[in-house]
């Protein structure tokens, strides 16, 4: 798809370096651009090169050793606990700017609804009233692969009294906290947080946007989002630590759209599959001008060093080691999970697909074993050329 529309797309368009970045990566993943290293069969001597991995975040190929690394630590900070599930939700209001100011909305957006669930934690009307731990992901895209700003988070049923002795279980069965409530209060805080960076300076609006650059055209656009009820989504709570590990797994490393959805790539576009959630969750075809699909791909870039998985509270970095560890003596537990190590790529193909990457395609008996390395033909592009890319991929 980008090699047949990508260089027409960028001729047409004026691209940040993120966009061209993630762009290249993906072009040169697993090709000679990147160098690798040959593989040779210890029985009938058959060789075949085996290409290096550009491991962006963005790309399709790249996510799944990541995803299991990253499960693998998570293992050792479950609680045996019920787990809840909720997605806060930008207003569609709000994509056009969003789109122009990634890093500062989103991390608006973060901050907002961190603030919001701690909030509810410490309340003593929630029946909890101390500090709770959760785990937020950003996700960018919609089914269709339009703009459609929200996080997910995983927070666990209960929270740490404040003198750190007891754990208090959430009583909330169902929600843990009111949906409608945590909706005001986040509706507050982010519109609260907006405002002050429309005050600093911080947010930009080029293009058609360049209106709301004027005061009274922002309050209007305030003024409107305040009166809109934002919807908070909360699903009823997970079985236990392991369905929330699987839960996980299918969210934490997925990018916009997954090589297998992609039904075709012709002169005519792309056709990819989706699932229409107004049809019953139905899965059907959807056909794009090829620029108009790699248009829907760039929107769910993120800007350089932008983090999509943050923790907080209980499970916030620097304190989770003693703050698990008092959850833990609260409830009267003494070891962390045990973490095992996660397997590797070929092991993992093995499981899943009853695919053996090592076997001999040639003789079917033999083993491939590592050998020499391939060198690059050029470095992983930090600001690439597109056409570069292209012909030394091609």
């Amino acid at each position: 798809m980008l090699r047949r529309f990508g260089e027409s797309y960028q001729a047409e368009h004026r691209l940040p370096s993120s966009h061209l970045r993630a762009m290249n990566h993906i072009l040169v993943c697993r090709t000679a651009a990147l160098g690798g290293h040959m593989e040779q069969c210890d029985q009938c001597d058959h060789q075949r090169p085996v290409y290096n991995s550009c491991g962006d975040r963005h790309c399709p190929k790249c996510g799944t050793m990541a995803k299991e690394k990253w499960l693998a630590a998570r293992k050792a900070d479950l609680l045996p606990v019920d787990y809840y599930h909720k997605v806060f939700t930008l207003p569609h209001e709000l994509n056009a700017l969003t789109l122009a100011n990634k890093r500062v909305v989103l991390g608006i957006l973060f901050r907002a609804t961190a603030e919001t669930l701690s909030q509810f934690g410490r309340d003593p009307r929630s029946r909890l009233g101390g500090k709770v731990g959760f785990t937020l992901v950003l996700h960018t895209w919609n089914q269709q692969l339009l703009d459609h700003f929200h996080l997910h988070c995983v927070i666990p049923a209960g929270a740490l009294s404040r003198d750190g002795l007891r754990w208090i279980h959430a009583k909330h069965q169902r929600f843990l906290f009111s949906v409608k409530a945590l909706g005001v209060v986040f509706r507050g805080k982010f519109l609260e947080l907006l405002n002050a960076a429309f005050a600093a300076g911080d947010l930009a609006f080029p293009g058609g946007l360049a209106e709301l650059a004027a005061p009274p055209l922002f309050e209007e656009l305030l003024v409107s989002l305040r009166r809109k009820s934002w919807v908070v989504y909360s699903k009823a709570p997970f079985g236990g630590p392991a369905q929330v590990l699987n839960y996980l797994g299918r969210y934490t490393h997925r990018v916009a759209i997954s090589n297998h959805r992609i039904a075709n790539v012709a002169e005519g576009g792309v056709t990819f599959r989706y699932r229409d959630r107004s049809d019953e969750n139905q899965e059907k075809n959807l056909t794009l001008p090829g620029h108009e699909f790699v248009r829907r791909f760039l929107l769910h870039v993120l800007p350089g060093g932008f983090q999509r998985i943050r923790h907080y509270g209980i499970l916030a970095g620097r304190s989770k080691t003693a703050a698990l560890a008092q959850c833990r003596a609260a409830m009267g537990i003494e070891d962390a999970p045990k973490v095992i190590a996660p397997e590797t790529a070929t092991q993992r193909l093995l499981e899943v697909a009853g695919i053996d990457v090592l076997k001999c395609p040639c003789c079917t008996t033999g083993r491939m074993r590592r050998g020499l390395a391939i060198p690059g033909s050029q470095p992983l592009c930090r600001l690439p050329d597109l056409a570069t890319c292209l012909v030394n991929t091609s």
